[in-house]
């Protein structure tokens, strides 16, 4: 497998390198169970995250111990880096390119990757910047579909929720469109519909895609319902968010109208969006999901390490 440098976007993977990445991520689930490994013992990466995060942090911090590895970082950069001087995020990449081998960041700021990248001398990985993207989410997605439904072609897949500032919808559909076949049903509130820069990508890659507000419809051809948190945070007013809250919510109804083959995904937290009485239906596949971040994100510092 052909090494990669900086991840920053969906855009910069094609279906070789994917697919190349899930038979990797799928050998890391093997040395998991193995015990780990010891490939990069001599390797340091730095997780600087300027925003709130459990799954990603945590997934990579295990990812590089399990793989041998060292880690430094803080999870409150925003509170504790030098930031909180005045320091530039230029300024503190510099500086911490020359402490580790790879850096994790994630920051409130669209585009923040792209800064830290064009002055590092290591890789850098976008653990999500603002709005903006979230592909290492988007990786463990789509690994997640193929894995349980053992495809991604042909599939009909529905984004339900905070499509506008959802950073993991727009990775995500940036990342299908190097699938065949592929049909996407964006389901949303009015203030928080996909925005016209994912559907001009998915126009140009020629994709097939509609809007629609009926979630129950939806989900009787749907293959993967992939619900998403509406976000409190993004929102510029409480007003916004109120507009938008408790719209779209998986519960027992959705459950019996949806395919006996299908699959729910969430890219975690959840906040009331999906019933805990979900949890033990076996199509709910949002904590295993989770679980393949881990071997995913094993797999990218391995070809970033490489």
């Amino acid at each position: 497998m052909e090494s990669l440098y900086h991840v920053l976007g969906a855009k910069q993977f094609d279906k070789q390198t994917l697919e190349e990445l899930f038979d990797s991520a799928s050998e890391m689930e093997q040395i998991v169970k193995q015990g780990g490994s010891k490939r990069f013992a001599n390797k340091i990466i730095t997780t600087l995250f300027f925003e709130a995060s459990t799954r990603t942090r945590l997934s990579f911090e295990s990812a590089m111990h399990r793989l041998g590895g060292g880690v430094i970082g803080t999870e409150n950069a925003a509170q504790f880096s030098s930031t909180i001087k005045g320091e530039t995020l230029e300024d503190t990449i510099r500086i911490i390119s020359g402490y580790s081998d790879l850096i994790v960041m994630r920051h409130t700021d669209i585009g923040a990757a792209q800064r830290a990248a064009a002055v590092a001398t290591v890789p850098v990985i976008n653990a999500g910047d603002g709005a903006g993207e979230h592909p290492t989410q988007a990786l463990l997605d789509l690994y997640s579909i193929r894995k349980e439904l053992g495809r991604i072609d042909g599939l009909h897949i529905a984004m339900i929720g905070d499509l506008a500032y959802g950073r993991t919808v727009h990775s995500l559909s940036y990342m299908l469109a190097n699938y065949k076949d592929v049909h996407l049903h964006f389901i949303s509130p009015e203030n928080t519909t996909i925005p016209p820069y994912v559907k001009h990508y998915l126009d140009d890659q020629g994709i097939s895609y509609e809007e629609s507000t009926d979630l129950l419809k939806v989900a009787e051809i749907a293959h993967v319902l992939y619900q998403t948190r509406i976000q409190k945070e993004r929102f510029p007013s409480v007003e916004e968010f109120e507009k938008a809250s408790g719209k779209y919510i998986i519960n027992q109804q959705v459950l019996d109208h949806m395919r006996k083959d299908a699959v729910i995904l969430h890219p975690l937290p959840r906040a009331g969006e999906i019933d805990e009485e979900v949890d033990a239906d076996p199509r709910a596949a949002y904590f295993r999901q989770a679980q393949n971040g881990l071997y995913i994100r094993m797999a990218l510092i391995g070809k970033c390490l490489s």
